[in-house]
């Protein structure tokens, strides 16, 4: 049989005009790598591996992100700590001239015993930096941020006919420890790769339902400092005080002041959190000790407050000290660590804006929620600079069951296991699904043609 040429051009036109409907969606292609994804998912649950140890993992993110097609180096990142290895990846996916847009997951797990009672369970131990044997669990939910990031890369590499540019994706080790971000931009993360226009990341969240992301404009992360504090004193014995100096009387009146910070010193629309999670000083019941050590987690938002903070409670320390008639040799001693900060993330309000419409688009209005701000801490803050010179968006990824979410509300009913406890386990399907779908179509969007 014999097409005339009009019949061939038409036909030729016919298929044109469908390519678009063929296309697959995001959402397709989700389902269609799940099965995979969710093998990878249990591998990395099972085999997890503590900040700065993460060979086995990198070396799987790594091997997934080549199959993806991406230009891949491994073994990134510089600390500070001598001895340590970098074990940072980096894949490089280009596409014509564009925008810039990294897409960073973490790969490092906790110690922590885990008790969920999954088939998968973790039952590693390890030996920590310290040399201490512990238990390993992903208890914070990095092992599905893995399996969702190569996700996404296989997801942007079937898809290029809808973007152009270049995508930078980041396998962060060392999350954990506040130093993997750090690490990598010292190793030249923004001068050996390209630097980019954008920068986003995510986080799974165990109180919010499958299906449903969260996010939060401007600050949504907190700045964490770590601060010790040394108290001296004069020891002696407990049945004549008056012969001492005793530092733990002091560190009891510096505790309460402290406290004063956030709630008469701070603008009281500026959160402010001062907790001592550590105090150790004497060795017996009748012994005044020589000495008291305190150790201190600081969190704010903005860059002039923590500044006021850390102030303040050097301030008074040695206020409280005078006020008790300490000599002027035994001041307090403050040590703010300044290789352990971490500065506060910012979402851009912007492009948060933005990506939301995008969101509610790609998932369903009613499946994109606006979120509170937290005072925990997330080293992807290092990643937009600063100045906040690079936008960036981190988002949450609901991790939960919803009868879950429903029975923890009931009268005397448990709560629901946070990141970190060794009960915490997201549903991994819908969890990784969604987290493909809102990256995808994120990047998508900031790299359209």
């Amino acid at each position: 049989m014999k097409f005339s040429p009009t019949f061939s051009l038409l036909a030729a036109f016919a298929l044109v005009s469908l390519a678009p409907a063929l296309a697959q969606t995001p959402a397709q292609i989700a389902d269609q790598e799940l099965p995979s994804l969710l093998a990878i998912y249990k591998d990395v649950h099972m085999h997890p591996e503590l900040s700065t140890q993460e060979k086995r993992t990198s070396e799987l993110v790594a091997k997934e992100l080549k199959a993806a097609g991406l230009e891949v180096t491994d073994h990134l990142g510089k600390y500070d700590a001598p001895g340590l290895t970098g074990y940072g990846v980096v894949g490089v996916m280009k596409n014509g001239d564009g925008p810039v847009v990294l897409v960073r997951t973490d790969m490092d797990a906790l110690p922590v015993e885990e008790e969920t009672g999954l088939p998968y369970a973790s039952k590693v131990m390890a030996k920590n930096n310290a040399g201490e044997e512990v238990h390993v669990m992903h208890a914070c939910g990095h092992d599905e941020h893995i399996a969702t990031f190569i996700g996404v890369a296989r997801e942007l590499a079937k898809l290029k006919e809808q973007w152009h540019g270049t995508i930078i994706f980041v396998g962060q080790p060392a999350e954990e420890a506040f130093g993997g971000a750090r690490a990598l931009l010292k190793d030249g993360l923004y001068t050996r790769f390209p630097k980019p226009d954008y920068a986003l990341g995510f986080h799974d969240n165990a109180q919010l339902e499958i299906g449903h992301i969260g996010v939060t404009p401007e600050y949504t992360y907190a700045n964490v400092d770590s601060v010790n504090v040394t108290v001296p004193g004069v020891g002696g014995h407990g049945a004549y005080p008056h012969r001492t100096k005793d530092p733990i009387v002091l560190s009891a009146e510096m505790i309460n002041m402290w406290q004063t910070i956030a709630s008469r010193q701070v603008n009281p629309i500026d959160p402010v959190v001062v907790t001592v999670g550590s105090i150790h000083g004497g060795t017996k019941h009748n012994i005044i000790p020589n000495e008291v050590k305190m150790q201190l987690t600081v969190r704010t938002y903005k860059a002039e407050v923590r500044q006021q903070v850390l102030d303040a409670i050097a301030q008074i320390a040695k206020g409280c000290a005078v006020a008790a008639g300490w000599p002027a040799d035994k001041m307090p001693k403050i040590d703010i660590l300044k290789q352990e900060f971490v500065p506060s993330t910012y979402n851009n309000p912007e492009l948060t804006k933005r990506l939301i419409g995008v969101w509610k688009k790609s998932l369903g209005e009613k499946n994109v929620e606006i979120v509170d701000p937290t005072m925990g801490g997330e080293d992807f803050s290092e990643y937009s600079l600063p100045d906040h010179s690079i936008p960036a968006v981190d988002f949450h990824v609901g991790a939960v069951a919803p009868e879950k979410i429903a029975a923890s509300k009931k009268p005397g009913a448990q709560p629901l296991p946070s990141l970190h406890s060794s009960k915490f386990a997201p549903v991994p399907e819908p969890t990784i699904r969604t987290g493909m779908i809102a990256m995808t179509t994120a990047v998508l969007d900031l790299m359209s043609k």
